[in-house]
């Protein structure tokens, strides 16, 4: 009876407490969300921000050289996709630009809950600047008033982030504050009483100060911010970027091919293309094309299109990129390849990998003793190894990236498409496999004919031991 009653005054207490604080914040706001706020849509959006934020720091002076320094010149890149600094350069921009155009369609989306109507049709506009340079709205920004926006957004950034922890954690201790009341009422011991009591008045107090701190966080996060404040600084982010975009690549308001990337760009350069996006210090390339009739984003969308030769257009990068990385394992401890791996391994291959394995071991003798020949061969693979592994672990990175569980969240890593096995030419492809294939095939059988003849010395070793310890009494 006591314990009820003690119960019911902890819950007034609560209830009490609750109200008035929300009494207390009334005369200051009247309501704490505006209409037209965005409310939980935040978290959405602080992940569209991140976004924008990893799109301009891949177009920093850095990136821009990390890429046209590394990231072109991957031997394995070299080999199998393309030696043509033009046509990587030029996959590397229209990856980028697709990026954006993804971050665009959901600011897009967000943008039809917005008041002004100019916000509303961003979609639009977006598009003629794309396709033409037109800023009617005036949305483009400089670098100086960019740099300014990206602290903003870093910001808003980090609070959100901060608001879906505490809110998190609130949820966690409301629902630990219910079980400990439902548990206390079907208690009976005074010395459990007492201390389910303690607890519960400590969960209160967790309680109150979380709530006052998720409040102070809403106010200062994205949560209360009005759907057109947002949108307009999306809009304008998204602005500077492709104009960042155009300027890095120098892609024209014709949307020419990429021919050319700076050697020098400097980092306070204006984000508003020059009168001459295409003279760089380098000097650009070259060439003379016919007047597309595409829009932007639509003549991108053809550069990311992988050519019919490629592993991207057979759907088989992904099947490729952990056949290698299976090979590799196996290469690294040939002596532990047992024969269900190893069938299992060739189960994994395609037909024409098939024939032309069969092709290459056509003749071949069942033995393998020779060292040298074996030592040659691990030699090889690993310079295989060393330029075609690289493009299947980017693969695989790349992939688990853009994968619906992680569609919403910035990417860990810098790959670039033209850094896997997309684009890699398939019969190249096939032909380096089917080398680690022989190869693989060679010190698997040199390691399991050197471990039987070993075990087959052992075992007379220990037999002749075994002789000689029973004769010798005999002869004595």
């Amino acid at each position: 009876m006591v314990l009820e009653t003690w119960l019911v005054k902890v819950k007034k207490t609560i209830t009490h407490s609750f109200d008035s604080s929300r009494a207390a914040a009334a005369p200051k706001k009247p309501l704490a969300i505006k209409k037209s706020s965005v409310g939980v849509v935040a978290f959405e959006i602080a992940g569209l921000m991140s976004k924008l934020l990893h799109l301009w720091e891949s177009l920093s002076d850095k990136s821009v050289a990390r890429l046209r320094g590394e990231s072109i010149c991957l031997e394995g890149v070299r080999k199998i996709v393309s030696n043509d600094d033009a046509f990587l350069i030029g996959l590397a921009c229209a990856e980028l630009v697709e990026n954006l155009r993804l971050v665009a369609k959901s600011i897009s989306r967000i943008s039809r809950k917005c008041e002004d109507s100019s916000l509303r049709s961003f979609d639009l506009s977006f598009e003629e600047f794309a396709n033409s340079g037109r800023d009617p709205n005036n949305w483009l920004l400089n670098s100086k008033e960019m740099e300014s926006k990206i602290k903003k957004l870093d910001q808003f950034i980090t609070t959100t982030a901060t608001l879906h922890r505490e809110m998190d954690e609130l949820l966690v201790l409301e629902n630990g504050l219910k079980k400990s009341l439902q548990s206390s009422s079907s208690s009976t011991k005074d010395n459990d009483t007492s201390i389910k009591e303690k607890k519960i008045m400590e969960l209160q107090q967790k309680i109150l100060w979380l709530r006052q701190e998720v409040k102070y966080l809403k106010d200062k996060s994205l949560w209360c911010r009005s759907f057109d404040t947002v949108t307009s600084l999306l809009a304008r982010s998204v602005f500077a970027i492709l104009a960042r975009i155009k300027l890095v690549f120098g892609v024209s308001h014709g949307f020419n091919p990429i021919v050319s990337l700076p050697r020098s760009l400097s980092a306070s350069a204006v984000v508003y293309p020059s009168e001459n996006p295409n003279t760089f210090v380098s000097g650009p390339l070259t060439t003379k094309t016919p007047p597309n009739l595409d829009g932007f984003f639509e003549s991108n969308s053809k550069i990311l299109k992988p050519p019919p030769t490629t592993l991207g257009a057979a759907a088989l990068a992904l099947h490729y990129s952990n056949l290698i990385i299976v090979m590799e394992k196996m290469i690294r401890s040939p002596q532990l390849v047992g024969v269900d791996a190893r069938d299992d391994l060739y189960s994994m291959l395609p037909n024409s990998i098939r024939l032309a394995l069969r092709a290459r071991l056509k003749g071949v003798g069942f033995s393998a003793t020779d060292p040298i020949l074996a030592n040659e061969w691990r030699e090889a693979l690993q310079k295989i190894l060393g330029w075609l592994s690289p493009l299947a672990h980017n693969m695989i990175k790349w992939q688990s990236e853009r994968s619906f569980e992680h569609q919403n969240l910035v990417p860990k890593t810098n790959v670039v498409l033209l850094q896997t096995l997309y684009f890699a030419n398939q019969e190249k492809t096939e032909a380096a496999i089917t080398e680690l294939l022989v190869g693989l095939n060679y010190i698997w059988r040199f390691e399991r004919e050197m471990n039987a003849k070993a075990i087959f010395r052992c075992s007379n070793f220990n037999g002749g031991y075994m002789i000689g310890s029973v004769q010798d009494p005999i002869a004595s």
